[in-house]
């Protein structure tokens, strides 16, 4: 398939949605990536000591895609892929990647770019390619409507219309995501920016990307752990970055810009340096900040980014870990949940004497960021999150939620009545959060954002700008974003019309094209 057309939902076969995924006879080693008794082994036996015999494993960098012009569109080419890595020393994993069999290569365009990205299914099963964060048509977006065969080509493209941003792509098949993203599934889409920051820009050498997830092994570290799910999900007891176990990075410049993406499918982590030092927030999901904002913790829930800068001083030792945070939960749902661990994440040695008389450049006091929201346009819309529902339904493919009018910007207000910690994304869109609680948003709230962390009891009021892409026959996804929950139903659709807004949803009785 060459191209796709932007006003029709395709897939490599225009042919059923997903199957469901035999996971005795596919990649039987998977529920290795699940949990076994929280963090406590990691993070007693790995915690780097004095000497740093441990987190000593260099931190692998995600390899920039090469892309290719043709007809003046950039090309890329991605290939979702199974086999197994050794995510830990002597311990295989079954898992899955594109280009590779664990995660994938760092994908980077600019505003006005025209892309197509060629993604291969070499899996056994289908799957899709969702661009995380993306403002593009719903037809190109990779939910579960647009399924990849095995053994099919599907060929999205469409004109990067947003600014300088640290997005990701990840698979979305429906009631399949958690497996196939904690398998390892994932990798990042960066957004250059037009005009330059002053931030560390340089890819892997003061710009490094951090791709957080977690899988577990038995106590000993022998082999892998068995599953045991926790209210928000599957939580593992060792953490890996970029497919790294206990990476150390040796920092040669002074400031380090850190662009960190929680992939993991349910742990949150509550992030700090080991100095106790503040650092920088300057980016957050949709793009950069108005201004740095000094911070010393900085919690991150599943899907969301962060960009911050770190200073690093001469011969310095510092691990960049995650403490114990407060998800809202019962002690012991918080417990389980991995709420009350603490581990290192990553180990950052200074650049030492030799650039100890360098002069350390001044952070820019105001960044380049997005622009501000439009005018709301009277339409407000609250949705109700239980245990994995929302507004009491669990997902359908062929109901349509939510009708939004195109170019318009609506107030939504976003209730957890639940007892478990969940978090809400947005499709098609990046919002601003407005309100938290009934108060002034969370500092790591600040900017643009598609996806925000809502504890028990807790509201967030986002006001959301949609895109011009209508196309009333293709929905946008807006769910909770701990896999566990999506899978189990916890998601629901709206489309782009040129139309009025409704508040009633439609039932499309199978006619949806998936």
């Amino acid at each position: 398939m060459s191209s796709n057309s932007p006003h029709r939902p395709t897939s490599a076969t225009d042919g059923p949605q997903l199957p469901r995924i035999n996971r005795r006879t596919f990649l039987i080693g998977l529920g290795a990536l699940g949990a076994v008794g929280g963090i406590g082994y990691w993070a007693t036996a790995a915690k780097p000591n004095k000497t740093g015999s441990t987190f000593a494993t260099p931190l692998r960098i995600p390899p920039l895609l090469e892309s290719e012009m043709l007809d003046g569109e950039r090309v890329f080419r991605l290939n979702a892929q199974a086999g197994e890595t050794e995510l830990v020393p002597g311990v295989s994993f079954a898992t899955m990647g594109f280009n590779g069999t664990h995660l994938g290569p760092t994908l980077r365009a600019a505003r006005g770019d025209k892309v197509r990205v060629r993604v291969t299914n070499n899996l056994p099963v289908a799957t899709t390619a969702h661009w995380h964060g993306m403002l593009l048509p719903a037809s190109q977006d990779g939910t579960p409507h647009q399924a990849i065969a095995p053994g099919t080509t599907w060929t999205p493209s469409w004109t990067i219309a947003q600014d300088a941003a640290t997005l990701w792509y990840h698979p979305h098949p429906h009631g399949q995501t958690e497996l196939q993203v904690g398998s390892g599934m994932a990798g990042m889409f960066l957004i250059d920016e037009a005009t330059p920051s002053g931030l560390p820009s340089d890819y892997g050498v003061d710009d490094i990307p951090l791709i957080i997830q977690d899988v577990s092994v038995q106590s000993g570290g022998q082999r892998p752990g068995t599953p045991t799910t926790a209210p928000i999900g599957r939580i593992g007891n060792t953490v890996i970055v970029n497919g790294t176990y206990e990476p150390h990075f040796v920092a040669t410049a002074r400031r380090l810009r850190l662009r960190v993406l929680n992939a993991s499918a349910a742990r949150c982590y509550n992030l700090e340096l080991s100095t106790g030092d503040e650092f920088h927030l300057v980016g957050t999901d949709g793009g950069l900040l108005a201004a740095p904002a000094a911070m010393s913790s900085l919690l991150l829930s599943p899907a969301e980014r962060a960009e911050i800068v770190v200073t690093v001083p001469p011969d310095a030792e510092l691990v960049l870990r995650s403490v114990p945070q407060d998800l809202g939960m019962s002690k012991g749902d918080d417990m389980t949940s991995g709420a009350e661990d603490t581990f290192g994440i990553l180990r950052i040695t200074g650049p030492g004497a030799a650039t100890s008389g360098e002069q350390l450049t001044e952070l820019p006091t105001t960044l380049p960021s997005a622009k501000q929201p439009g005018t709301v346009s009277g339409v407000e819309r609250h949705f109700t999150l239980e245990d994995t529902t929302i507004n009491g339904k669990a997902m359908d493919m062929d109901r349509i939620d939510t009708v939004v009018a195109a170019n318009s910007t609506e107030l939504w207000t976003i209730q957890n009545v639940s007892k478990r910690a969940h978090n809400f994304h947005i499709h098609g869109t990046q919002f601003i959060v407005t309100a938290e609680n009934g108060g002034s948003p969370e500092p790591r709230n600040l900017g643009w954002k598609d996806t925000i962390f809502i504890a028990p009891g807790g509201t967030a009021q986002l006001t959301v700008p949609f895109s011009s892409y209508a196309d009333p026959a293709t929905p946008y996804m807006y769910h909770c974003h701990m896999l566990w929950h999506e899978d189990q139903g916890m998601m629901a659709q709206y489309v782009l019309t040129d139309g009025e807004a409704t508040t009633e949803p439609m039932q499309h009785d199978g006619a949806m094209h998936h």
